[in-house]
């Protein structure tokens, strides 16, 4: 197991913003924190069974990490947990592309935007930008599922570094049941295309 959480069960009510939705929880309305700012179309649905964490401190108790899927899977939204899972599958060498790779810092500033991720590997240097692909079409999961000015100014931050010699990599998070590839949208082939080199997709349990 990639990751050992507090998980509590709860059913979802609804979004009251993009980062708070009230969920309920042995029959108590609770507040719980969002951190994926996505539309989430597809699970923002009310009576929809969910998965939080309790959380310390703020004006919510419990963090919104993902939605039941059918034969009982989850679909993972919460882009801290995903976060998570990335850097523990970094750490322990199960994704093939960054195998010997080591997280050397987070929270990287570049320019005007801070990227997620700065890694090394005998002194060679990638700068990583996470996100969450949380649309779903079919087979597909898909980046963004709204339009995103954050989003977009990381791209360009990762294509100026590419084009200035160094290493950039954009990594997309699909935690979705029944999901077997990637699609990204136009939106962000239009910003892409001319930096992209796809490596293929790691799974990791």
């Amino acid at each position: 197991m990639l990751l050992k959480l507090p998980i509590v069960e709860c059913t979802f009510i609804k979004r009251l913003n993009r980062f708070v939705g009230l969920i309920e929880i042995n029959g108590e309305v609770k507040k719980a924190l969002i951190t994926n700012t996505g539309r989430l179309e597809e699970f923002m649905v009310e009576g929809r069974k969910a998965f939080c964490i309790p959380k310390q401190g703020g004006k919510t108790e419990f963090i919104l990490i993902g939605f039941l899927e059918k034969e009982g899977r989850g679909a993972i939204i919460d882009t801290r947990t995903q976060a998570k899972a990335f850097e523990r599958a970094v750490e322990l060498g199960l994704i093939s592309w960054l195998k010997n790779w080591k997280i050397k810092k987070k929270e990287v500033k570049i320019g005007n935007s801070r990227l997620d991720y700065l890694l090394n590997y005998n002194g060679e240097e990638i700068w990583v930008e996470m996100k969450s692909a949380v649309l779903r079409d079919g087979e597909y999961a898909s980046y963004p599922d709204c339009p995103s000015t954050r989003g977009q100014k990381h791209v360009k931050e990762l294509i100026k570094l590419r084009k200035d010699g160094k290493r950039a990599m954009l990594v997309f998070i699909c935690a979705l049941s029944g999901v077997e590839k990637f699609r990204p949208c136009e939106l962000l082939l239009a910003h892409a295309r001319s930096f992209v080199r796809v490596h293929p997709a790691s799974r990791c349990q």
